[in-house]
């Protein structure tokens, strides 16, 4: 709907992806700030922020699409592998800050923080310059002739 209303690829991508993990950050917030939590507050605060951080998956798979149309395929095998490699190490990972630490807050302030990272790489991402002009433009910065494409 943005992208249809503006005209701005990296409004629709960008944006979009920003705004959903600074909501995702506001969602788990209250788990981080409120002491002796009800379990039904925390249940909505979980649900909120895994709401919001699902919002991002549309713009984050559109975006390869978008960098690379021709190698769409490779792109979404690699933020698929991304993904599930996540899914596996970060269990793990919690797992062992919370035996080590007795923490178990820090699994979240840890997801909070990857959070805001996201959110500053979501502005630098560039969906409006596809993997073909950036290569065009580096061959006639050279002086050199584009490459031709026989199809």
């Amino acid at each position: 709907r943005i992208l249809r209303r503006s005209g701005n690829i990296r409004l629709a991508r960008n944006v979009m992806v920003g705004v959903c993990m600074f909501l995702t950050l506001l969602s788990l917030a209250p788990i981080m700030l409120v002491s002796n939590m009800s379990i039904t507050l925390a249940a909505v605060c979980l649900s909120g922020g895994f709401f919001f951080n699902e919002m991002t998956i549309g713009p984050m798979w559109a975006v390869p699409m978008d960098i690379a149309p021709k190698h769409a395929g490779t792109a979404s095998g690699i933020m698929n592998s991304g993904s599930a490699l996540a899914a596996i190490i970060s269990p793990v990972v919690g797992g062992f800050l919370i035996d080590r630490t007795g923490n178990w807050n820090l699994p979240f302030t840890v997801s909070m923080i990857l959070m805001v990272v996201g959110i500053v790489l979501s502005f630098t991402m560039r969906p409006d310059r596809a993997l073909d002009d950036v290569a065009a433009g580096a061959e006639e910065k050279k002086g050199a002739e584009p490459e031709r494409k026989f199809v």
